[in-house]
């Protein structure tokens, strides 16, 4: 396979038709049997690569942070859109994140990875979205089907269901309820690990007022979790950043296996 048939591999899996602006090829190769995938992966990374006799290296963490990026951010419009929340609404509560994300992108070293993958000669690319979606999908429908039709389902309840997942199950970091307490109701669960990054407090409590009653989530900062707990409306569980991440990547390598591609996973991968 070639760095192109790999990306619309991922891209396929997840149900995308076009890669997404926080992805991309940074080399091109082809005749590619052995791939080193990581959720960060840098110059250090590629050298071993190199040494190793890998044909690839793949990130999930974009390493060329161009600020195009931030359209990714977009899906938290659609995806509050599909809750009942105007579009025109949620953009601008998202304004604040955006330009957030704009000063800390403009400063940034975004080249580095791209110049050592080109010393080396290495075929290097990123596939961020299409690995969050799939990750997203496969829990949703994991605790959908679990507490469906159970009203009396408390967070805690969602905590130890997660716990059942491989990817959490093996990581060294558990979910963690960051608003919300045990015993509460969990309301409408609503995973949520796309869309680039976390959107920020106001977005979040847009999705409680559409509905939602606990949002399970990568990560979260800790200025958000003080808004959200005097906003006094949802709950909050961080599954796990590298475990979250890991859900896709997984099933990604494993698409890739049934093609003939050797990925070896490292660099935070939680194995299954």
């Amino acid at each position: 396979m070639n760095t192109q048939q790999l990306m619309d591999s991922a891209l396929a899996l997840a149900g995308l038709s076009k890669m997404p602006e926080d992805c991309g090829i940074t080399v091109e190769g082809d005749n590619i049997k052995r791939v080193l995938m990581g959720v960060d992966m840098d110059t250090s990374e590629l050298l071993l690569a190199k040494e190793l006799g890998y044909d690839c290296v793949v990130t999930h963490h974009p390493r060329n942070t161009g600020t195009d990026m931030l359209e990714v951010l977009n899906d938290h419009i659609l995806k509050l859109e599909a809750l009942g929340v105007p579009r025109n609404k949620s953009q601008k509560l998202l304004d604040p994140r955006r330009d957030e994300l704009s000063y800390n992108m403009h400063v940034s070293n975004s080249r580095r990875s791209e110049s050592a993958a080109k010393l080396l000669n290495m075929p290097f690319m990123s596939i961020h979205t299409p690995a969050d979606m799939i990750g997203e999908a496969y829990v949703q429908q994991f605790l959908d089907s679990k507490f469906s039709g159970k009203p009396e389902t408390t967070v805690q309840d969602v905590v130890d269901a997660l716990e059942e997942i491989c990817e959490y199950k093996n990581s060294f970091r558990k979910p963690v309820v960051r608003v919300g307490k045990k015993d509460s109701y969990a309301g409408k669960i609503y995973v949520l690990m796309s869309g680039l990054t976390g959107p920020g407090a106001d977005i979040l409590k847009e999705y409680f007022e559409a509905g939602v009653g606990t949002l399970v989530m990568m990560h979260i900062p800790e200025k958000d979790v003080e808004h959200v707990k005097k906003q006094n409306i949802g709950n909050v569980i961080i599954a796990g950043h590298m475990s979250s991440d890991s859900l896709g990547l997984n099933r990604i390598a494993q698409k890739w296996a049934e093609d003939g591609v050797e990925t070896t996973l490292m660099s935070g991968i939680v194995a299954q």
